[in-house]
């Protein structure tokens, strides 16, 4: 079994900057990807950023030079600097993890139960 906890979220005035941090925990042999969602309310969730395993990055366009996202692979943590926050930032960040369980290959995927983000203007 696999846990996926979120930690770091909070309330923080516009232009300031929170980091986020995802934990996976249990029966891993390795981790293939590790992302960051959010869903505000009343919105669709949408990708933030991911990362691979080689350390590969991806981001959504609305936080391209204002987030940054990295892993720890020694501790199956992943972060998520944000920074230069805007009310539209607002909204639950949640991890989204697949990991391989054994040598055979056997994966898992699942989320996290998520952190809430606000940014007051």
């Amino acid at each position: 079994q696999v846990q996926v906890v979120e930690s770091g979220g909070g309330l923080v005035q516009a232009g300031g900057s929170l980091r986020l941090s995802c934990a996976a925990s249990g029966n891993i042999f390795s981790i293939n990807f590790m992302d960051w969602y959010r869903q505000a309310p009343g919105k669709q969730r949408e990708l933030v950023a991911a990362i691979t395993s080689g350390g590969s990055t991806n981001y959504a366009d609305s936080v391209k030079g204002r987030f940054a996202i990295s892993r720890d692979n020694h501790k199956n943590t992943m972060y998520l600097q944000m920074n230069s926050l805007k009310p539209e930032d607002t909204a639950v960040y949640s991890c989204n993890v697949e990991a391989v369980l054994d040598h055979l290959g056997t994966t898992w995927h699942g989320w996290g139960q998520g952190t809430q983000v606000t940014v007051s203007s």
